[in-house]
This record gives C-alpha cells, structure tokens and sequence, in this order.
C-alpha cells in the first residue's frame, strides 16, 4: 500500500515498534486531545492500550519526515478486527456497549472497526483518503462484507446533542435484520427530540467528520447510544453493508490516489 504523497505509505503494522507508534497517536489523541482514559492505559510511556490490541489488524499510515526513534511517525490509524479471528466464545469491542446479535447472525463475513484517527497537523487534507483507500484494500481481500464499529461524538450529555442523535435516529437506522442496539445501564435513545423540532442544518454541523463520512457511503446506525465516561464520549455503532452501496458510493470507497 502506497499513498500518492512521496512521504506517505500505508502498510499494516509489523511488530512491536510499530505497534506502540499506533498507541502513542492513541494517546495524543484519545487521552491528551479528548480526555479519554481506560484500565490499561500508560501515562508513563503516553500508550493508549487495551485487550483487544494483541488480536486485530493496525492500519497506519507513517510520515517518513517525521521521527521514528520517538515514536511520532505514524500519523493515521484504524484498528481492524475480522470476525474469522475471534477465538471460540470470543466477543468483538464493541459488544462492551452494544448487542450485536443481529450482525452475529447474519451468517455474513464481518469486520469491526475502531479507534480511528488522525494527527491533528495532518487532519483536512489527503491523510484520511489513503486510510480509506487502504481500509479498501483490506476489505477486498479479506472478503469482508459488513463493516461496523462504534464512532463517537465528544463529552457525555447527550442532551447537548439532541439534534445530531436525533437525525441519526429519524434517517440513518440500520435496516432489522442488522440493527444493534446499545445496552447496559449507560445506553441511552437518539430519538431525543421529535422529528419536527430536527433542524437538519445544526444536526450536521455537529455531526463528527467521521460519522459524516460514513453516512455518505451509505452507512446506517444502530438502536440507541452509549455514554463512556472513561474515554468522555456518546458512541453510535455504524455499520456498512458494502453490497447495498450505490455504484457513486463504491467508487468513492475504492478509489486509489493516483501513483507518483
């Protein structure tokens, strides 16, 4: 995998230096950016960490003029974890917050996604375009056919995001057979304003770059939200079914940046 910038490549992460380069943008991001925490998080060594990390894929994307030896090369990531890779009895992320019966069920090969982002210095231009093009290459070869994960908005009242659940809730639900639902004492309704108070305008001014993007290539939400006050967010789960996008949508997804 190589992006079109000379000093961009996106490969999946080999080993442990690797590794923690990807959990040190976690850090910057999640911990020190948005106030995150979690059991297994390092503040010594600034590493955002956690169980699931020994069993996924990390995608990042690495800045050659950035410095290596600290840790500061990567400045894109997207953790990936194939349904075929879950061990007997073996839950996936996101069940921590949402049922996933649905998508369990399906019969249908899955992909979870999650903790995706971006350094700020490199947030705006082609960085989350050849993540993207990357995460593309992934899915095809792996076969994958429904992509999900739990994508987040900033803070913990979700009253101060009425509009944005809400539009979630009126015009993005997943179709029955795949909906999830949030669940346990911190899940909570999008539906938190009636659909003639919506004002679709503010809704999406507040919508996150990322959900945005999603529902552009045809992606739905699940049943309800989730409040985490370890990591100082209301989570949605997206899903994406990459056999009903529109051919626009397709070529959006798959589109590769040009070689040098």
């Amino acid at each position: 995998m190589q992006a079109r910038d000379g000093y961009y490549s996106v490969r999946l992460a080999q080993g442990a230096r690797d590794l923690a380069a990807a959990q040190r943008l976690r850090y910057r991001v999640f911990v020190e950016e948005l106030g995150g925490d979690g059991p297994l998080v390092d503040h010594a060594n600034r590493l955002e960490r956690d169980a699931f990390d020994p069993l996924v894929d990390h995608l990042i994307l690495v800045d050659a003029r950035r410095d290596a030896a600290a840790l500061e090369d990567v400045v894109g990531v997207y953790r990936l974890l194939p349904g075929s890779r879950l061990p007997p009895g073996g839950r996936f992320y996101s069940e921590g917050e949402f049922d996933l019966t649905a998508l369990k069920s399906c019969g249908r090969p899955l992909l979870e996604l999650g903790r995706s982002c971006v350094d700020p210095a490199h947030r705006g231009g082609t960085a989350m375009v050849h993540l993207w093009n990357g995460l593309a290459d992934y899915v095809l070869s792996q076969g994958i056919e429904i992509l999900f994960g739990v994508a987040s908005f900033h803070g913990t009242d979700p009253e101060a995001l009425a509009q944005p659940l809400s539009l979630l809730h009126y015009n993005h639900l997943s179709p029955d057979g795949l909906r999830v639902r949030a669940t346990g004492p911190h899940a909570t309704a999008l539906d938190r304003l009636p659909a003639d108070r919506l004002d679709r305008k503010v809704a999406m001014l507040a919508m996150p770059a990322l959900i945005k993007a999603y529902l552009r290539l045809g992606g739905h939400v699940g049943e309800g939200a989730f409040v985490d006050h370890d990591f100082n967010t209301t989570d949605v789960c997206l899903v994406m079914d990459t056999q009903r996008m529109s051919v626009r949508h397709r070529d959006y997804y798959t589109r590769r940046a040009d070689p040098e």
